[in-house]
């Protein structure tokens, strides 16, 4: 049957001489009458199963009807209801899996269970997740060792420095629970219930006495163990402001944090109360937090609630805005206040001196420190990029002169990289101000209040994987463990902030490749100065200190069997050469190593 396209008043026409003649016209398909531009014809021509009526005069008959036309000759009709059979109820959503027949074992992780969150503990929106991890490091390294001030056990080591060679194995479980109530699909939850133990064994073995401990009877090795509370908190979902659910929070305990994207100043688990919440689908963040530190354990690194408090707070307030200037890419403000009053003396687990820390006058000290930053991470068209920037203003006791001084420091890190296919070259630079003059009235050193930075290489690197010792007997130590500032802190864990301090350079090159989907291979080249040597001359009693101190080659290799998160094998290694600052420093130029296995696996 051919199809008619007809102009608008021809179609008119044939329509009114159809719709009127004297006898009763015959049936036609809506489908003679398409026009293309205009569609099927009015509704008021068609009757419930779409046949179209004809009009009649009043008096006449009507006439029979055309079936419509099949369009789908070999279409299946649906069954009737009654041929479905029965139907059988599911006690609710979350197992209509279990209602076909299918029954999940308690400990798989990649199915629906109960002890993840899948479905409801009890009633409709109550939930369970526990959480189990393994954490197995073995790390042989050398760092250079001084000899102990009373004894060396070596013969013939009556000198500066001892054998440099250490291994250290660390066994953590995690354990935790999460209760939960809520949808937490498209929204928050209403209610949050968290509490996570550590469980740490860590063995040391070394060359020479008096270096673990200040007890030289305690020979050269040391076994530790310590369960440690890491997360203890309660989060409450306070409001709900758009149908998007941005949403206000208020979350109070021991609970984990991070000021900005790559942890430069600030990244902890610590004791506070933190209000947050999003604005505008999410497109904006904000926290207000307040924390007061933990002690740690010494040797394990991990909370130690038995012993309280520190005198130490730190007031944060933070303004996330993404896509803000350029699409993909998120800018963050912050404003952050560090208060410590620690007057008195404390002692480590080991024997030493933790704070104040064994340099300069050696005297309890107070500071106030204010920092102001912007951090920025995402992309420009095609250039990832991650940027923090911080300034330090404030009163600071000094760690050398009898007096109070302005802190006035300097932070800047940029890192850019670019993706092609399954390679991500990469280039950091990095600098943090030192003082030229620890004697004045000024504190220029930039030093963080806990870091924990991810960049150039993060722990896969000598530098900022390694503690450094400056002075003999675990006093100060140059650059302390997962740190990237030569601080000259007792220990980041332990001690306390120091503005007097030489302050750092870097400039790096890496590169990583996803050689598979479970396989990633990362090479790190970086070279490290420091910003201004006065304040290593003025503690040393030493003439000229280069600033060079340094490069850093490392090699990483992460292999993910099942390619998740469940297990993580990683392999490393690290080689610093050191530079004429290094050699001034010890006195030679080994060359320093670093190895590290890591073994995680996650429930």
């Amino acid at each position: 049957m051919n199809r008619l396209c007809l102009p608008l008043s021809v179609l008119s026409a044939a329509l009114s001489a159809q719709l009127y003649a004297a006898e009763p016209p015959a049936p036609f398909s809506a489908a003679d009458l398409m026009v293309p531009s205009m569609g099927a014809l009015p509704a008021y021509l068609y009757d419930a199963d779409e046949t179209q009526i004809p009009r009649r005069r009043p008096g006449h008959p009507a006439p029979e009807r055309k079936p419509p036309e099949v369009i789908n000759p070999d279409n299946v009709d649906p069954a009737p209801i009654d041929a479905v059979g029965e139907f059988l109820p599911v006690p609710d959503r979350w197992r209509i899996m279990e209602s076909l027949g299918f029954d999940f074992p308690w400990y798989d992780p990649y199915n629906q269970n109960v002890w993840k969150g899948d479905k409801p503990i009890h009633g409709d929106d109550w939930f369970l997740q526990v959480i189990g991890i393994s954490d197995t490091i073995l790390e042989p390294r050398s760092v250079p060792t001084p000899v102990g001030a009373q004894s060396s056990q070596n013969p013939g080591a009556i000198d500066i420095f001892s054998g440099p060679d250490q291994t250290i194995f660390a066994q953590t479980f995690l354990a935790g629970i999460v209760y939960f109530k809520g949808d937490t699909v498209f929204k928050p939850p209403e209610w949050e219930y968290r509490l996570t133990l550590a469980f740490n064994y860590n063995r040391v073995d070394v060359d020479d006495v008096r270096v673990l401990e200040i007890n030289p009877q305690r020979g050269k090795y040391r076994d530790d163990g310590f369960v440690a509370v890491q997360e203890a908190f309660v989060d409450k979902h306070l409001r709900d402001l758009t149908s998007r659910y941005d949403f206000d929070a208020v979350r109070l305990g021991i609970q984990p944090f991070s000021t900005d994207f790559r942890g430069f100043l600030f990244q902890d688990l610590q004791f506070g109360v933190r209000l947050f919440g999003n604005r505008d689908n999410n497109l904006r963040q904000y926290n207000l937090a307040w924390f007061r530190r933990v002690e740690k354990d010494t040797n394990s690194g991990l909370n130690d609630i038995e012993q309280g408090l520190r005198d130490d707070d730190t007031f944060i307030a933070n303004y996330y805005w993404q896509d803000f200037g350029f699409l993909g890419l998120t800018s963050q403000v912050t404003l952050v206040y560090n208060r410590n009053r620690e007057t008195d003396f404390y002692f480590d687990n080991n024997g030493f001196i933790a704070r104040p820390a064994s340099l300069g006058r050696e005297t309890p000290r107070e500071y106030s420190v204010y920092y102001f930053g912007y951090n920025v991470d995402g992309k420009i068209n095609w250039l990832n990029i991650t940027g923090s920037f911080y300034y330090a203003h404030g009163k600071n006791d000094a760690l050398f002169a009898d007096r109070e001084t302005d802190v006035r420091a300097g932070f800047a890190a940029l890192e850019l990289s670019r993706d092609f296919d399954w390679i991500r070259p990469r280039l950091s630079l990095l600098w943090a101000s030192g003082d030229s003059d620890p004697m004045d009235g000024e504190s220029n050193g930039f030093d963080a209040i806990f870091e924990n930075p991810i960049f150039a290489g993060a722990d896969t690197s000598y530098w900022v994987r390694q503690n450094v010792p400056f002075v003999g007997g675990g006093g100060v130590t140059l650059a302390g463990r997962n740190s990237i500032l030569p601080a000259l802190r007792s220990s980041k864990e332990l001690g306390q902030s120091n503005f007097d301090n030489p302050g750092i350079r870097l400039i790096g090159i890496g590169a990583d490749f996803d050689l598979t989907p479970q396989q990633r291979l990362s090479f790190n080249l970086n070279h490290y100065w420091f910003d201004d040597t006065a304040v290593l001359e003025l503690a040393r009693n030493q003439g000229s200190i280069d600033k060079s101190i340094g490069t850093d080659f490392s090699v990483a290799w992460i292999w993910r069997p099942f390619m998740t998160q469940n297990a993580v094998i990683r392999l490393s290694g690290a080689v610093l050469d050191p530079g004429q600052g290094m050699q001034d420093l010890y006195g030679n130029n080994d060359q320093y190593y670093s190895v590290l296995g890591n073994i995680i696996f996650t429930y």
